[in-house]
């Protein structure tokens, strides 16, 4: 059946302007549906099916959105806070209509891969504690990180509060000394999002994290052509992969 909707509602959803600035450049004979100019803002239309401009733009009409951020440090994962800064603060104004959310959280401090979306589904088989979607982090640890942090992880660690980490792949870099000492590089594959696990994860080692990032989620990478703080839609290939990782 086909999704019918109002014309104004469909021109403030794709962030043209509000219901009301609508209105007024309706009735100025600025928006055609079909190659005809309309100036009744209330008229139901076929959003998929018919061809609305406005002056000489063409409205495309969505109503998902999928994009991957590269978080930068300073932003909480939220949709909104008093005092904070949020990830959607980092979009623009025609980004922010369709009203994405992050899937799942980075904390303020770490940077990376952030899938923001307003498809509620695919976040739920994303995040779902079942699904034991694989994240991968880059990590910079104070502290000489060695073969038997790599045979702990795989294990799996007690964290403070005593709950047990499901094994975990750690890959160790390369290594430098500085006057209070070791700094060891990592990469780091973990099935949950436990509440600053990573770190936590290298407390239990009696080790410390000073800079984090994550770079995969499932089979999405991030895209180290992004800036910290750009984002972009998803392709259709890593929307898909996306989709069948987790059916």
């Amino acid at each position: 059946m086909a999704k019918r909707m109002r014309l104004d509602k469909l021109l403030s959803n794709m962030g043209f302007g509000t219901r009301s600035e609508i209105r007024k450049v309706v009735k100025q004979g600025r928006v055609t549906v079909d190659g005809v100019i309309v100036k009744d803002f209330g008229m139901l239309l076929d959003p998929e099916a018919q061809t609305v401009m406005f002056d000489d733009e063409t409205v495309i009409y969505k109503d998902t959105i999928y994009v991957m951020l590269n978080k930068p440090q300073g932003v909480i994962s939220a949709t909104e806070d008093k005092r904070e800064r949020t990830v959607l603060d980092l979009l623009d104004p025609e980004d922010q209509v369709l009203q994405p959310f992050p899937v799942g959280r980075l904390d303020k401090d770490t940077e990376g891969l952030l899938l923001l979306t307003n498809d509620g589904k695919l976040a739920h088989e994303l995040l779902s504690p079942k699904k034991h979607v694989p994240k991968t982090y880059e990590a910079l640890v104070h502290g000489d990180v060695d073969a038997s942090d790599q045979d702990a992880f795989a294990q799996g660690v007690t964290l403070e509060d005593g709950y047990e980490t499901m094994p975990a792949k750690l890959i160790i870099g390369e290594k430098e000394s500085r006057e209070d000492g070791v700094y060891s590089s990592i990469t780091l594959t973990i099935h949950e999002g436990k509440f600053h696990q990573v770190k936590r994860m290298f407390e239990s080692v009696g080790k410390k994290v000073v800079y984090l990032r994550r770079i995969s989620m499932g089979p999405l990478l991030l895209d180290e052509s992004l800036p910290l703080g750009a984002y972009r839609p998803l392709t259709e290939a890593e929307l898909e992969s996306l989709q069948n990782a987790h059916r």
